[in-house]
């Protein structure tokens, strides 16, 4: 065979014949170069098989259940928001999680994530906005502690809560009284309105009928409501409008003179009235239209601004003090118990109006009355006072 160089392994002995008795020779010692080779290989074993057992010493399996829906992971996650971030699953402050975030994370540990769903909420007509990890309606209901016996509910209680939310309307079972003609009857209702709730206890509205409070409104637990029964008819009256009256100086007339230059006339207006009773009571009538038929003349009046002259030739120096004492007690506005006569002289209309006297004599000034007095004197004398007329001579 040709020789392998320097450096080339011996061959083996030749093995020993059977049953020569001799042992098997010690094999020949390394060479210093092979043990150059063998110990880098040897290193990178050991390295590799440590490496191995720490890698197999950070993977963990845990229990990760979300919304009730439970799965089995492998995860190197050191704590819960590690292996939450792993899995995609961000959460917010409404949401549920257990163990809390930021807990530490060991082989065999179970998750729990509960997501948070709005929830608008009416109970008993009352609104509100609502968070709730619930994955149905019943599971709301119980978190919130909310009676659902008798209750009517706008979803069923097996109605699924989904992550966008829901809107459900709750209306509990309540007790209301209804007084109605002359009888008192109480029920147990989770009606909407007053008015569905008469319905369920059997009393109808009739014609202008209604209720103590509005029809409308939600009946609330322990309520009391008076059906409240109405006729009501209308009835037209004519009324009487007044006139006014106005009033216009006039120099030609003596001062605290007044002539009725165009008499006032009053109007008339129709009304229409609504008269009710109310279980039997009669009402106040209420005004619900009106049409003037005639309207109302103004009255207009002269006043007279001219001084009253401070004597009557013929008639000054003569006690007529003395004479209206006589004659009314010096009272201007008197008149006689048949009201024929009136004033401190106590003229009668005609001859008052025909001294240039106007209106009625117990209606003017008193200076006014002395002065027409006096005129009456110049023209007559002392006959238009038979009794009295002697008291102006003292």
């Amino acid at each position: 065979m040709p020789d392998d160089g320097p450096g080339a392994a011996p061959p083996p002995p030749a093995p020993a014949p059977p049953g020569t008795g001799r042992r098997r020779a010690a094999p020949a010692p390394t060479p210093a170069g092979t043990w150059r080779r063998i110990v880098p290989q040897a290193l990178v074993v050991a390295f590799l098989a440590g490496g191995t057992t720490a890698f197999v010493a950070a993977d963990k399996t845990v229990r990760l259940t979300v919304d009730g829906v439970p799965q089995t992971l492998h995860t190197f996650a050191d704590d819960v928001d590690e292996l939450l971030a792993s899995e995609g699953l961000g959460v917010g402050p409404h949401d549920l999680v257990a163990p809390a975030p930021g807990e530490a994370l060991d082989d065999g540990d179970r998750v729990v994530v509960h997501y948070g769903r709005p929830l608008r909420l009416t109970v008993d007509g009352q609104q509100r906005q609502v968070w709730t990890t619930a994955r149905t309606v019943d599971g709301a209901l119980r978190q919130f502690g909310i009676r659902v016996e008798g209750a009517h509910l706008s979803a069923p209680r097996t109605a699924p809560v989904p992550r966008a939310g829901l809107t459900l309307a709750v209306r509990t079972e309540r007790s209301i009284t209804f007084m109605a003609d002359g009888r008192e009857t109480t029920l147990r209702t989770n009606a909407a309105t007053v008015q569905e709730a008469l319905g369920q206890a059997g009393i109808t509205l009739h014609g202008q009928d209604t209720t103590s409070v509005p029809a409308g409104s939600f009946p609330r637990d322990g309520q009391t409501v008076t059906v409240l029964r109405i006729t009501g008819t209308r009835e037209v009256r004519e009324e009487r409008i007044p006139y006014e009256t106005e009033k216009v100086k006039d120099a030609g007339l003596f001062a605290g003179t007044e002539v009725v230059e165009r008499a006032g006339r009053p109007g008339a207006r129709r009304v229409t009235y609504s008269l009710r009773t109310v279980n039997g009571v009669r009402q106040k009538p209420r005004r619900i239209a009106e049409e003037t038929v005639r309207e109302p003349v103004t009255q207009l009046v002269k006043v007279g601004t001219k001084p009253l002259p401070t004597s009557v030739a013929g008639a000054d120096g003569l006690d007529w003090g003395a004479l209206a004492h006589c004659e009314s007690g010096g009272r201007p506005a008197a008149t006689d118990p048949s009201g024929t006569y009136g004033g401190l002289y106590q003229f009668d209309v005609r001859t008052w109006q025909g001294l240039g006297g106007s209106g009625r004599p117990q209606d003017a000034p008193g200076a006014e009355q002395t002065y027409r007095a006096k005129k009456l004197y110049v023209q007559r004398g002392a006959s238009p006072w038979p009794h009295c007329g002697r008291r102006l001579y003292r």
